[in-house]
């Protein structure tokens, strides 16, 4: 075991902008106390390639071979298709900023006696505990590796992606849960999820982001000039988003932004942009207001004190306004949530005062939260 050495297991690999920003601003929190933090380049093939297809003759896998032929075709047209300027711009993020090194790592069984290896080693934050179609659970972002446990391991901040587990994936999730020396989640429907399936208790904390109070580092090294914009940053659906848009467009006269998504199924809303991470953050912070319907494009919104509206996701996607919707009403911003099919009086609902100095006491409290967990872990890891 090295001294102060944190190994860190998140998806820092994904060219998707709250993923590589939340990884840089857990980093960043040990790297500002002088501490060895990296990433472990854990890069397992399918969680965006799709991985190997399940006994593909089988028709009882054929909706987990499905998902992998979809990820596969996806994967495929990200590397034909997708804007390369931007993937470089990743990659030299990932490089630069996150400090990712080493042999990329694609199995559980390369990780043995990883924990013997570190003083602390911090499962979080994302949707790391969000059972994927065709994986379910993965024992490595529990921290359940082969070979020896030495180190303290704690997760910080993971979410599930919605307000419940599948049953399917219960008996699992009691034995991971049980492997971490401490817990920590970013919803509190994770906190009863917790404690219903392992009977541990659970520390709420904020996303990694809000463990700081500026991003400048980020903002002084983007170029990106632009200003007085809509930012529309819109992941899985257009619908609702596309009309809040177009709404507000006309009433101010001005033009909508929004960030390339490969992933994305639907049609154009306004100006398609290629940004990097810290051009993203630019973006935001020079808005004149900012309509999303993803958790950390609601995060640096309330970050950059941006006017903003949350559309909510239709449908069978519903489930996943979990995460924004426990975030606003921690800061008093539950106003701020717009159901995607009741999009009257967008204007006057964006332009509706918001109290920066009541939201920003809450946040405070938010982070005071983060800091304590993380702090008194790190203590616990550093006296063994």
């Amino acid at each position: 075991m090295q001294p102060n050495r944190i190994g860190l297991f998140t998806y820092h690999f994904s060219d998707n902008f709250g993923a590589v920003l939340q990884a840089y601003a857990l980093r960043k929190w040990f790297i500002d106390r002088g501490l060895d933090a990296h990433f472990v380049n854990y890069h397992p093939r399918y969680v965006e390639e799709g991985g190997d297809f399940i006994q593909p003759f089988n028709p009882k896998y054929w909706r987990m071979n499905l998902k992998i032929l979809y990820l596969k075709l996806s994967h495929t047209k990200s590397i034909l298709l997708g804007n390369k300027e931007q993937a470089k711009r990743f990659q030299s993020f990932r490089t630069e900023m996150l400090g990712v090194e080493g042999k990329r790592l694609e199995h559980l069984h390369e990780l043995n006696d990883l924990g013997d290896k570190y003083r602390l080693v911090v499962c979080g934050s994302d949707q790391i505990w969000n059972p994927s179609e065709q994986k379910g659970l993965d024992p490595a972002y529990f921290l359940n590796f082969p070979g020896k446990q030495v180190a303290h391991r704690i997760s910080y901040a993971p979410s599930f992606g919605r307000d419940i587990l599948p049953a399917a994936f219960h008996q699992q999730a009691t034995t991971l849960f049980h492997g971490l020396s401490s817990i920590s989640v970013r919803e509190k429907s994770g906190i009863d999820i917790v404690k219903q399936l392992s009977n541990r208790s659970a520390t709420l904390v904020p996303d990694p982001t809000f463990l700081h109070d500026s991003y400048q580092e980020l903002l002084t090294i983007s170029n990106e000039q632009r200003e007085g914009h809509i930012f529309c940053y819109a992941l899985r659906t257009g619908q609702g988003i596309r009309e809040a848009c177009e709404q507000t467009a006309q009433h101010y006269n001005i033009n909508i932004l929004s960030p390339y998504n490969v992933h994305r199924r639907w049609q154009e809303i306004g100006e398609t942009v290629y940004p990097g991470p810290a051009d993203w953050l630019k973006l935001i912070a020079n808005a004149k207001c900012v309509m999303t319907n993803s958790f950390h494009g609601t995060v640096f919104a309330i970050l950059f004190k941006r006017p903003f509206l949350v559309i909510g996701l239709p449908g069978a996607k519903k489930g996943l306004n979990e995460r924004a919707k426990n975030l606003l009403a921690q800061l008093g911003l539950s106003d701020r949530f717009v159901e995607g099919d009741a999009l009257d009086n967008i204007v006057a609902r964006l332009e509706a005062p918001i109290n920066w100095a009541y939201v920003d006491e809450c946040r405070q409290k938010m982070k005071a939260a983060g800091d304590t967990f993380l702090a008194e872990e790190l203590a616990k890891a550093l006296a063994k």
